[in-house]
């Protein structure tokens, strides 16, 4: 007999008829999104029946009156990694692991389902060590993995755990890793217009919505290099240091954060951004309109504060929306005055005074 699986939807009907988490069957199935529902105070964390749990309404008690934030980061204790392969194998088998492991699988099928990944694209990573990663493996779609095929690699690439081969392009996932500390999950994917971008090699303009910016700062474009190669990681990780976000030039997008959903919703914001600037260039016609360098750093003090550093904290305004190398070109607002051009700023003094002179020269002599 197949084993009832339990949604978010289920747990809440569950929990309002008043029953609890121990009302679950012995070996039922949880969603991520379900055991979510269980960990966020509607109820107490599941433990597959016999332990005790509580209503809706004393939970609610417990929890007190201040709200909550969704939390996926991984906490791990430095110096613990497991060494021995009994340690490992424990380890890589243990709850937490496997809950890990089940978002993955989860994050799987939202980026095959919103056109993502094609084949065997896209790849998903987490750290959970000093030396531990999750990963996905290769050659399987993202739309149908299974906990089963998910592999645990070490910083260098080594395969420790997992039973299919870990894929070859968690490389330059650990990269990125190595280079940038804050990068706990990193999310590569190749959603058609952020793709776009890449393969037209043209970086994302800035200043144009306040979410992007805020979520996203600015996009980094790393050269290509053969995927899944020493050279790539080297670019890529390089590129990540000071970019949450970015374009592999004729490949794809690869994103970063504090935990995988905090990654994959980064791709989502790239992809999405992406397409709203192309579609907006075929309405205008090559004149976009971007917010002010003012407003700019407004979004990027509040970046700060929600814990994301930004490589243009220290940038002046004008350099803030000076997006000159994009093509169509946009137009930089300027408060109180008119709108000038992307390439910004007035000529200088001297440049012009020799501009004259050559052209009183070349008048003269023509007479």
């Amino acid at each position: 007999m197949s084993k009832k699986v339990y949604t978010a939807a289920d747990i809440e009907a569950l929990l309002k008829l008043g029953k609890s988490a121990a009302d679950i069957p012995s070996g039922a199935v949880l969603t991520p999104s379900a055991k979510d529902v269980i960990r966020d105070g509607l109820g107490s964390i599941y433990k597959g029946g016999g332990s005790s749990a509580k209503s809706v309404s004393a939970a609610a008690a417990d929890h007190g009156s201040e709200p909550i934030l969704p939390d996926y980061e991984f906490h791990w204790e430095s110096g613990k990694d497991p060494k021995t392969p009994a340690e490992i194998q424990a380890f890589f088998h243990s709850p937490a692991i496997t809950e890990l492991k089940e978002r993955m699988v989860d994050i799987g099928k939202r980026m095959w389902a919103r056109e993502y990944t094609d084949g065997n694209g896209g790849n998903l990573t987490i750290r959970v060590g000093d030396n531990l990663v999750l990963c996905t493996p290769t050659l399987v779609s993202k739309g149908y993995m299974t906990v089963e095929q998910m592999c645990l690699v070490d910083l260098e690439g080594n395969q420790l755990a997992g039973k299919y081969k870990r894929t070859s392009e968690c490389m330059t996932h650990l990269a990125i890793m190595k280079r940038q500390p804050k990068a706990k999950a990193c999310c590569h994917a190749h959603p058609p217009h952020g793709t776009a971008f890449a393969v037209a090699g043209v970086q994302p303009p800035t200043c144009m919505i306040p979410e992007a910016e805020v979520f996203l700062g600015q996009i980094g474009l790393a050269e290509y290099q053969t995927p899944g190669t020493p050279a790539n990681a080297e670019v890529v990780g390089n590129a990540a240091v000071d970019h949450m976000a970015v374009l592999m030039v004729n490949h794809g997008v690869i994103t970063w954060g504090k935990d995988i959903e905090d990654s994959y919703w980064k791709m989502e914001n790239v992809e999405a951004y992406c397409k709203t600037v192309w579609v907006a260039s075929q309405l205008k016609g090559g004149e976009l309109l971007t917010i002010t360098g003012g407003q700019a750093k407004e979004l990027i003090e509040l970046r700060k504060t929600l814990g994301m550093e930004d490589k243009r904290a220290d940038w002046k305004e004008c350099q803030l929306c000076d997006n000159s190398d994009f093509h169509p070109g946009t137009v930089c607002t300027i408060p109180g005055g008119d709108k000038a051009s992307s390439s910004g700023g007035s000529l200088d003094p001297d440049a012009e005074k020799l501009v004259q002179q050559l052209t009183d020269q070349i008048v003269s002599s023509m007479k």
